[in-house]
């Protein structure tokens, strides 16, 4: 049996049924007051059969964390029945359901935020061009018991773990790199400075855990390897923060990746693959999960020989929704959009879609 098709168990004694997991991506698809919509558990549902987990789209931890329009948030209790209805779809077709939480900083739509008062770590620009201002430390404090409480929502909704969003720019991401991190307090300044804001996120993430839930409860971590800003992350940054994280209460490490062989853009070691120097970090200590423009079995398999322990499918999976089961049945799979087939995509997501021409192949 292929590799990644094998039953896969984490260092916490739970087993998934195979390597394959769905990669979180964002649907812009949640109701007007960011309950999930009925497209989106039919989305998830339909892609729960094959797969090992399903990591979902992120949900915002506290009002002004709101990246998207239609995104849905898990900031107070109200929302623990919308989160409840996800879990319950992934199970229905045997997935273990994984809610990706994140705060989107300088990222957050600047009208969907309580007085357009959008927050970094440092006043920086934001993305709308313009000003997101520094958070203060109490505002960081409480962030970081928001990613607390909205664990313990995770764990009173049915989900099996929840992955905290690092990575894509995020406010996290932007408190680990110099471009945005400007600070002079405990929460600025050197590498491992810099750290500090998500080392305490996944603290109390992991106090929540043993508060609310057991060891087969999985908490993972997500993180961009690299920017592209003078001042901005490098991979010799990332290998200390990957090995770092290695040591903590983690079950799993994910790195966000357009292409899984692209290779570091500013690094002092040898010129190789993201995924195979990373790997050599984590030298076992975790398992690494890889993604990046895996659509076919070959591609998968080159993925796995790269160093993933597991692979993450998203684009493939909004194309051929039941990859995993065709492969292990040997049937062909298709790798790009066919327009004409009904694969329970949600409208908005599809519309964000076909406005990126070329970012899933097919789409026109």
């Amino acid at each position: 049996m292929t590799t990644y098709l094998k039953p896969f168990t984490f260092n916490n004694g739970v087993s998934i049924r195979n390597r394959v997991v769905m990669a979180p991506m964002t649907t812009y698809s949640a109701n007007a007051d960011d309950t999930v919509s009925d497209a989106e558990i039919t989305y998830y549902r339909e892609r729960s059969y094959g797969v090992g987990a399903v990591i979902t789209a992120c949900a915002y931890v506290i009002p002004n964390g709101k990246g998207f329009p239609g995104q849905i948030s898990a900031h107070s209790d109200e929302y623990i029945s919308s989160l409840k209805r996800i879990a319950d779809a992934i199970h229905d077709g045997g997935a273990k359901a994984i809610l990706q939480i994140y705060h989107g900083g300088r990222q957050a739509v600047r009208d969907l935020v309580p007085n357009g008062d959008v927050v970094s770590a440092s006043e920086t620009v934001a993305a709308d061009g313009g000003v997101a201002r520094a958070l203060t430390v109490e505002e960081i404090e409480e962030i970081v018991v928001a990613f607390g409480e909205t664990t313990r929502r995770a764990i009173e909704a049915g989900f099996d773990g929840v992955e905290i969003h690092g990575a894509n720019t995020y406010l996290l991401q932007q408190f680990f790199s110099g471009f945005t991190n400007k600070r002079t307090d405990r929460y600025g300044g050197s590498v491992e400075k810099r750290m500090t804001f998500l080392l305490e996120i996944i603290d109390h993430v992991n106090r929540a855990k043993a508060q609310y839930a057991d060891d087969q409860f999985i908490v993972g971590y997500r993180f961009s390897p690299e920017e592209p800003e003078e001042d901005g992350i490098t991979l010799d940054e990332t290998v200390q923060l990957v090995d770092r994280l290695a040591d903590e209460k983690l079950d799993y490490l994910h790195m966000s990746l357009g292409d899984f062989r692209s290779e570091a853009r500013r690094y002092s070691g040898e010129k190789e693959n993201r995924i195979t120097i990373l790997k050599r970090v984590i030298d076992g200590r975790v398992p690494f999960i890889g993604v990046g423009s895996i659509y076919s079995p070959e591609d998968a398999k080159e993925a796995m020989e790269a160093g993933a322990d597991l692979i993450a499918l998203g684009r493939e999976l909004l194309i051929e929704p039941h990859w995993v089961e065709k492969v292990a049945a040997g049937e062909p799979v298709i790798t790009e959009m066919d327009m004409d087939r009904d694969n329970n995509i949600p409208e908005s997501l599809m519309n964000m879609m076909k406005r990126n021409v070329g970012w899933v192949p097919g789409v026109k």
